[in-house]
């Protein structure tokens, strides 16, 4: 089979344009899952701390540890993973610290989000980029 230069580049830029939609999408599942948990209200920065390793050998099993004092609840999500969100940590009010800690499981590199619901009703936000070396999520 012989392909010509034109060819070739349709088959190229075809490529990259099925590349580029799992990306677009991943980006609007992780939008929905944030505006789900946050009711679309806006989120600050700081008074949650998300403690992750920089470089994770293997994205099968990677600790992460989340605390935000006076929350209510934790939502932690993988922007990269095929089903973004994580887990949701929720408090009571016999809780003793608003603290949790986990294993999870990583596709590639990525950002690690937290997003924490505060006792007040406001929104708070921190992320962590996680750089995987071996996919755990069959990559």
């Amino acid at each position: 089979m012989n392909l010509t230069r034109r060819e070739a580049l349709v088959v190229g830029a075809g490529g990259i344009a099925v590349a580029m939609l799992p990306l677009s999408a991943n980006a609007a599942a992780i939008d929905d899952v944030i505006s789900a948990f946050t009711g679309g209200a806006s989120m600050g920065e700081g008074d949650v701390t998300l403690t992750a390793p920089e470089i994770a050998e293997n994205g099968n099993t990677v600790p992460i540890s989340v605390e935000a004092p006076g929350a209510s609840e934790i939502l932690v999500l993988a922007s990269g993973n095929p089903t973004p969100k994580v887990c949701t940590f929720k408090f009571g009010p016999a809780s003793g610290s608003q603290m949790a800690s986990t294993r999870i499981r990583l596709a590639k590199t990525q950002d690690v989000i937290a997003i924490a619901k505060m006792g007040d009703g406001s929104f708070v936000k921190t992320a962590a980029t996680v750089k995987v070396t071996i996919g755990g999520c069959g990559g």
